[in-house]
């Protein structure tokens, strides 16, 4: 292949290997981090920048078919979506810098309502807005609207993600529901469903109050459950397990995975964490999310791999007894998803 694939931009194998081939591969081990931060060397959506307080800043870029959708706009989505990438790694957001590129011909209606949902968002929660840039790009080279937003927040104690042996997975609600309202939209499909995005800032008390028993975080977006967990294994080397029972998937996202083919674990996420905690503080935070609204479940286990083999393994336990390998996504899953 010599071309850009729709797969590339999906979050699994294909996105992973374009990043390590033509950006990880390219840098020293001393130009991915800066002192005493973290950066590629602990591939995530934000890095670390030491000083005092640390720095966690986050950049993502968003494009998204449709860009109104039940539950939001590609505006609510890119705010949003940075906030999070800053939670994720335990900072506090304070502050975000958007860069925005629509086509020629856009409508300005359609604009303003994406930047009245993201000021609305960063107005709710007391952010921010720093700078930015603002570009239009000829009709016949682009449709629509893509939003690139840079987030800044900090932290006394990071969160890297370092999952350790005997830990407990926790999801803080239902799987698969973004995921699955663009891929209705995109397949002509009915639904009564509303996207899950949202900003995740409740989740700050949750890690302030455990802090030292959150060993990662992580929102499933691109790739979803199960490129989190698969990257989470890669990192560690350990093993995950998680029961099929347990996973909390929405009926009208089951009935729309079924109708498409789609698995509910690999389509993007965008109201939901994925925590990996101490198990035997895993029942209090899951008592404590229920409290701040969240409908989480503990969905599994990290295991210490008993043969070398079965490093870097994601095993889902099946509803009938069987077990199976969750792979890391790979293909085309939902295009232009967030």
């Amino acid at each position: 292949m010599d071309r850009i694939l729709i797969s590339h931009g999906n979050g699994g194998k294909d996105t992973q290997n374009i990043l390590q081939k033509y950006i990880f591969s390219k840098l020293p081990e001393d130009l991915k981090k800066t002192n005493n931060g973290l950066g590629l060397d602990y591939p995530d959506d934000g890095a670390v920048i030491s000083s005092g307080d640390k720095i966690i800043v986050s950049t993502d870029s968003h494009t998204i078919d449709p860009y109104f959708f039940p539950g939001g706009s590609i505006g609510k989505l890119a705010v949003s979506g940075t906030i999070n990438d800053v939670i994720m790694m335990g900072g506090k957001p304070i502050a975000i810098l958007d860069s925005i590129i629509v086509a020629e011909g856009f409508p300005l209606d359609d604009l303003d309502k994406i930047t009245t949902d993201m000021i609305s968002i960063l107005k709710e929660f007391n952010i921010s807005l720093i700078g930015g840039d603002f570009k239009v790009i000829p009709s016949d080279s682009m449709k629509g609207i893509a939003i690139n937003t840079v987030g800044i927040g900090v932290s006394k104690n990071p969160i890297i993600d370092r999952v350790s042996e005997g830990d407990s997975i926790i999801v803080t609600g239902p799987i698969g529901v973004h995921g699955s309202v663009i891929a209705a939209l995109q397949y002509g499909i009915e639904t009564q469903l509303k996207s899950d995005v949202k900003p995740l800032m409740k989740l700050l008390e949750i890690f302030d109050k455990f802090q030292g028993d959150i060993h990662a975080a992580r929102d499933p977006t691109r790739g979803g459950l199960a490129a989190t967990l698969n990257e989470w294994v890669q990192l560690s080397g350990k093993m995950i397990s998680i029961d099929e029972k347990d996973i909390p998937i929405p009926d009208e996202v089951k009935s729309i995975t079924e109708v498409t083919g789609l698995d509910p674990l690999v389509l993007a996420n965008e109201g939901v964490a994925v925590l990996s905690v101490s198990s035997d503080k895993a029942e209090n935070i899951v008592e404590e999310l229920k409290k701040l609204g969240f409908e989480p479940s503990i969905i599994g286990k990290v295991i210490e791999p008993k043969n070398k083999d079965n490093k870097g393994l994601v095993i889902i336990r099946t509803e009938v007894g069987g077990a199976k390998i969750l792979e890391m996504p790979s293909g085309d899953i939902v295009p232009r998803i967030c």
